[in-house]
């Protein structure tokens, strides 16, 4: 019963740092990374397909992606699905591709994201402690119920914690790393 309770509140952790580090993976860092262009999703024969589903991605220098179309006929959706997705780039098309310049950042912009990164951690950790208070719910609900020992009602409980210890000292080492990154000039 009580590992069936650990591998629950383990599996909602993992998630939650799974989806954090999704979403501190599209932050800009005046660099160029491909997962800017995740969740950009162009118009083609009347369906909506993520770009990567109709073009070629490349980082061919550290501050430029280039987008090439497989058919030079859905350049134009490509830019305008560039556009529309309003991440900060403006598409440069020279006929055969679409050349994605990254700006500098300006110092004011990366302590924005510094901050933005930091309040998606501290939302993530709390998504961490949820799980962890959800599981020792359980186990105090099992332990009234007579359904689980005291005892082990207190060492499922110790392993929880050491398990959210180890998640939320994780997140702090993405935060750490990726503010690392975006104060980098």
């Amino acid at each position: 019963m009580s590992d069936k309770i650990f591998k629950d509140a383990q599996g909602h952790m993992e998630k939650a740092l799974e989806a954090f580090q999704r979403e501190v993976s599209k932050m800009r860092t005046g660099r160029a990374s491909l997962n800017l262009l995740d969740d950009i999703r162009v118009e083609y024969y009347g369906q909506y397909l993520p770009l990567n589903q109709v073009a070629t991605l490349g980082v061919p220098e550290p501050r430029m992606i280039m987008v090439t179309p497989w058919e030079s006929n859905i350049i134009p959706a490509i830019e305008k699905a560039i556009e529309k997705a309003n991440i900060g780039l403006n598409p440069v098309n020279d006929g055969k591709a679409i050349r994605l310049p990254i700006p500098t950042l300006t110092e004011e912009r990366r302590r924005d994201f510094v901050k933005m990164l930091k309040s998606h951690g501290e939302e993530s950790r709390v998504a961490i402690r949820q799980s962890r208070r959800e599981a020792l719910d359980v186990a105090k609900k099992l332990e009234k119920e007579g359904k689980m020992t005291e005892d082990d009602s207190k060492k499922l409980s110790t392993q929880i914690q050491k398990l959210t210890d180890d998640f939320v000292a994780k997140i702090d080492a993405v935060v750490a790393n990726k503010e690392k990154e975006i104060l980098q000039v």
